[in-house]
């Protein structure tokens, strides 16, 4: 289920995207803000500030949220926000 993150790069600039959790596109809106998740497809990322640590893919919107919160200023999150990750094997 689709939903809105709105927040800011470290120098200033600000961004609204729709996160879609779909592997072709994860993210619709700034142009910026999905670079940003392309450029960590497949890379290891905490989702919480105590882990688990898992991939970052497209269709995994807990991973995609979490590239938000690592690497910008998130201001809100709108819609069917994921509240944890889902972990393999738990």
């Amino acid at each position: 289920m689709p939903f809105t993150v709105t927040g800011a790069f470290d120098d200033g600039a600000t961004y609204s995207v729709q996160v879609t959790g779909r592997a072709d596109r994860p993210v619709i809106g700034s142009h910026r803000a999905t670079a940003l998740v392309e450029l960590h497809l497949g890379t290891p990322i905490a989702v919480s500030p105590t882990g688990p640590l898992m991939v970052v893919a497209g269709d995994d919107s807990a991973s995609v949220l979490a590239v938000f919160r690592e690497y910008t200023s998130v201001i809100e999150e709108s819609g069917a926000v994921p509240r944890r990750a889902s972990v393999a094997g738990s």
